[in-house]
């Protein structure tokens, strides 16, 4: 064994946002802290291949349909298009930045950023390139990548990450998977003028959310143009010999009827996604333990059975979400390093709000309609709902849902779950979710005088 090259207070294995949290909150306190990422690129998948430049594309994609809009108040906008290699070059030069700033932040707190992939030697000793790194503590923060699915010519077509690659806009697309990533990523290319079809198992989408998002933004992208293909089971692609279609020949069978093919120019597969243990020699750490899922079993204060060693993000797998991994780091941090004062110091992961930036947007916080029953009986649950037209559709044509969802429990109706579909909801759910995570009721929510007019002012008016 090579003899240890450095001596640490703690190790963090991964430079996404989780991680780099969690180091830099370390460094505060004065520990000596060492941040190992072997992709050349800090930020993880939010800033490189997720939350950021998908952000990015979900403007351009809103700044399309707003020009189209205009027409409808009188405002001459001319066709829209889009120079897709421009929007590119834009988008990587700003997450170009945003590794910069990463890296700045490390060098000024005194982090030491190492490239290179980590693999255990023991509890307290990793192995980065050629050298032992030894640390009391050592967090696993390594993250996830996209699944592909094994299958015949799986291998032309591209995941969530590779999309970010795609030098030119494809023209005719077809999306396999109907979870957020691939709703999110279907509405973008449409939103941009690409034909998509997505491939779906069922007959719904967004299948983990309550129904009022999937059945809403499900009629909604139908009517924007976007064709669904449901209870499919995608078989194989081949290159398509026809010079004069498109490259890629996609076969699927429904579950009522015989296979069929189809030509597209891009195949994205979003089918999920699994998280990255492969390279860290888990052997050597016996305590660290797979769940059925392929992520790390840790507990509620991200503690594997192993002493010294924790997990957190995407390789945990629960709300694998980056505001999840940033406030969980810091926590963890705090409790290791922060004092007596902190030792009980853990994320609650209740009532986390999130957002589909899809096509419309939704936002979500807390159970479902079926969770809530099922937790708290169905004699004790309350739903109240309401579907409108935004007023920004007050001129068009097409008068696309906006529909908000309130679940409540109990005598004194606690809201226990918030869901919403429509425009401007990924920015109202913010403050709605601070009101869930306090245990607000719907009297409550009552109390609280309308802003008119708004979309929001639903929320606190429902009867």
């Amino acid at each position: 064994m090579a003899p240890v090259s450095k001596l640490f207070d703690f190790v963090v294995i991964g430079g996404g946002s989780g991680g780099l949290a969690c180091a830099r909150r370390a460094a505060s306190y004065g520990a000596k802290v060492a941040v190992v990422e072997g992709s050349g690129r800090l930020g993880g998948t939010c800033v490189n291949v997720g939350c950021v430049p998908k952000k990015v594309m979900f403007n351009g994609a809103s700044l399309m349909e707003a020009i189209a809009d205009a027409q409808h108040y009188g405002i001459t906008a001319g066709v829209p298009s889009v120079d897709w290699g421009f929007l590119k070059s834009a988008r990587d030069a700003y997450v170009q930045r945003l590794n910069g700033i990463y890296s700045r932040n490390l060098e000024r707190e005194n982090v030491e950023y190492i490239d290179g992939t980590a693999s255990f030697v023991s509890n307290s000793e990793i192995k980065v390139n050629d050298a032992v790194l030894r640390a009391s503590h050592i967090l696993i923060a390594t993250g996830g990548h996209p699944v592909i699915p094994e299958l015949e010519g799986a291998e032309l077509g591209i995941d969530s990450d590779g999309f970010f690659d795609l030098e030119a806009q494809p023209r005719k697309v077809a999306v396999v998977g109907s979870g957020y990533i691939g709703i999110e990523l279907a509405g973008v290319l449409h939103a941009l003028g690409s034909e998509v079809t997505v491939f779906t198992r069922t007959a719904q989408i967004l299948r983990h959310h309550d129904s009022i998002i999937g059945d809403t933004m499900l009629g909604e992208m139908k009517r924007q143009g976007v064709v669904f293909e449901h209870n499919s089971s995608v078989r194989a692609l081949r290159r398509n010999g026809d010079s004069g279609a498109p490259p890629i020949e996609l076969s699927w069978t429904r579950t009522d009827g015989p296979a069929q093919t189809q030509a597209y120019d891009c195949v994205l597969w979003a089918v999920g996604r699994t998280p990255n243990t492969r390279a860290l020699n888990l052997a050597a750490v016996p305590g660290v333990r797979l769940g059925a899922t392929g992520h790390i079993s840790a507990d509620a204060f991200q503690n594997t059975l192993e002493r010294g060693v924790y997990a957190l993000g995407d390789v945990y797998g629960k709300s694998e979400l980056t505001p999840v991994a940033i406030a969980a780091g810091r926590r963890l941090a705090d409790r290791l390093f922060g004092g007596p004062q902190f030792a009980q110091s853990k994320l609650d992961y209740a009532d986390i709000p999130t957002v589909i930036f899809g096509h419309p947007p939704a936002g979500t916080i807390g159970l479902t309609e079926e969770e809530a029953r099922a937790e708290h009986g169905a004699d004790n649950v309350k739903v109240y709902q309401t579907r409108f037209t935004n007023m920004y559709n007050a001129l068009t044509p097409y008068k696309p849902p906006t529909a908000m969802k309130l679940v409540v429990a109990g005598p004194e109706e606690r809201v226990v779950g918030l869901h919403i579909v429509g425009r401007g909801c990924d920015e109202m759910l913010q403050g709605f979710g601070v009101a869930v995570k306090m245990g607000a009721t719907k009297r409550d929510f009552d109390a609280c005088v309308a802003i008119h007019p708004t979309s929001s002012e639903e929320l606190v008016t429902m009867r």
